[in-house]
C-alpha cells in the first residue's frame, strides 16, 4: 500500500504548475505561428549624366513626392553642344539653293510673253476684219488685189509673231521647272547632313532633362550618398528612398504551415509595442515562396524540428510605428 503522502504531494507541487503556464498563455504569450522581419521595398536614385551636383533639396529622413525635382547637374556643357549643332543646322540652311528669284525673273518674262501674245492678237483681229471687208470690195472690183496681198502678209506676220511668243513661254516655263529641279537636288544633298543634326539635338535635350533628377516613387528618404558641390559621375547613387506607408514582413512557416495559407489571405501581425506588450496589425499575404530553404539562423518557427521553411511577404499598413529591421510575428488564425 502507497503511502498517503507520497499520493497527495504531488498534486500541490503540479496544480501551480499548471497554473502558472495558463496564466503564461492568458497574458498575451501565446507563441506564434511564425517570426520575421520587416523590410521595405526600397530605389537607389543614381545620377544619369555626369556633372557637378549644383544642388541637393533632400535629407535622411525627408518624405518626397514622386516626380518631384531633388536636384539639377550642372548642364553647361549639353547646353554648349546644343548651341554647337543648332548653329551647324543654321549653316546648312544657308547652303541651301533658293531658285525663287531666277524663277521670279522667268515668270516676269512669261508674263511680258502673254501681254505681247494680247497686243497681237487684238492687231490680229483688226486686220482680219479688214481682210474679209478688201475681199468683198475685190469681189465687187471696188478695190485692187494688192491692198489685199498686203493685209495677208500682215496677218501672216503677226500669226508667226504669236507662235513665236507660245513657243518662247513654253521654254521658259521648262527654264522653271529645270530651275526647281537643280535646287530640289542641290538641296537634297545638302539637307541629308540636317537628320543626323536633330537627332543629336533630340539627345541633348534627353540629357538636359536628365541633369534635374527626379524622385521616382513616393517616400521616405532612407540614406543619403551624395552632397552639393561633389561632381557625380553617370550611375552614381544619390539616394535610397523606400515608401514606408506598407511596410513588408518576411516570415518563414514550415512546411506543414504551408497549406494553411494562400496569396491574398489576411493574418494577424504583431510587433513590439515598446512596453513589453505586442501591437497588432492586419496584414495581407503578398508572395509564397516556392522553393524551400534552410532555416535563418535568426527565426524560430513554431516547430524547431524543422530544417526547412518556405518564405512568406506580408503587406502591412504602416502607422509609423513599423520600422525597418524589427522583429515581427505572424498569427495565421482567427481572432480569439
Amino acid at each position: 500500500m502507497i503511502p498517503t503522502f507520497f499520493i497527495k504531494q504531488p498534486f500541490k507541487i503540479l496544480l501551480p504548475a499548471a497554473l502558472l503556464i495558463f496564466g503564461a498563455c492568458k497574458n498575451g504569450d501565446l507563441e506564434h505561428d511564425a517570426a520575421g522581419t520587416f523590410e521595405a521595398t526600397d530605389a537607389i536614385v543614381s545620377a544619369e549624366v555626369s556633372g557637378k551636383i549644383l544642388d541637393f533639396a533632400v535629407s535622411e529622413g525627408d518624405t518626397v513626392a514622386k516626380d518631384k525635382i531633388v536636384a539639377h547637374i550642372d548642364p553647361t556643357g549639353f547646353q554648349l553642344q546644343k548651341e554647337q549643332v543648332a548653329a551647324s543646322m543654321s549653316a546648312l540652311r544657308e547652303k541651301t539653293a533658293d531658285p525663287a528669284p531666277q524663277i521670279s525673273i522667268l515668270n516676269q518674262q512669261i508674263i511680258a510673253q502673254k501681254k505681247q501674245i494680247a497686243v497681237q492678237q487684238e492687231q490680229l483681229t483688226v486686220l482680219q476684219r479688214e481682210q474679209l471687208r478688201f475681199q468683198n470690195l475685190v469681189k465687187a472690183d471696188a478695190a485692187n488685189t494688192k491692198q489685199l496681198d498686203d493685209i495677208n502678209g500682215q496677218i501672216a506676220v503677226i500669226q508667226k509673231q504669236i507662235a513665236a511668243a507660245d513657243s518662247q513661254i513654253k521654254v521658259l516655263e521648262q527654264q522653271i521647272a529645270a530651275q526647281k529641279q537643280t535646287a530640289a537636288i542641290q538641296n537634297r544633298g545638302i539637307l541629308s547632313e540636317n537628320e543626323p543634326l536633330e537627332k543629336r539635338l533630340a539627345q541633348l535635350d534627353d540629357q538636359l532633362q536628365r541633369a534635374q533628377v527626379k524622385n521616382p516613387i513616393p517616400g521616405t528618404v532612407l540614406v543619403k550618398y551624395a552632397e552639393a558641390g561633389e561632381v557625380a559621375g553617370a550611375g552614381k547613387p544619390l539616394y535610397k528612398i523606400a515608401d514606408l506607408r506598407e511596410i513588408i514582413l518576411r516570415a518563414y512557416l514550415t512546411g506543414s504551415q504551408l497549406p494553411a495559407v494562400k496569396l491574398g489571405q489576411k493574418v494577424r501581425v504583431f510587433a513590439d509595442d515598446g512596453s513589453g506588450g505586442f501591437k497588432e496589425y492586419t496584414g495581407t499575404i503578398s508572395w509564397i515562396a516556392d522553393k524551400a530553404e534552410f532555416t535563418p539562423k535568426t527565426i524560430m518557427t513554431k516547430d524547431e524540428r524543422a530544417n526547412l521553411v518556405y518564405a512568406v511577404k506580408i503587406k502591412v499598413p504602416n502607422d509609423g510605428s513599423l520600422k525597418i529591421g524589427m522583429y515581427g510575428e505572424v498569427g495565421l488564425g482567427s481572432e480569439e
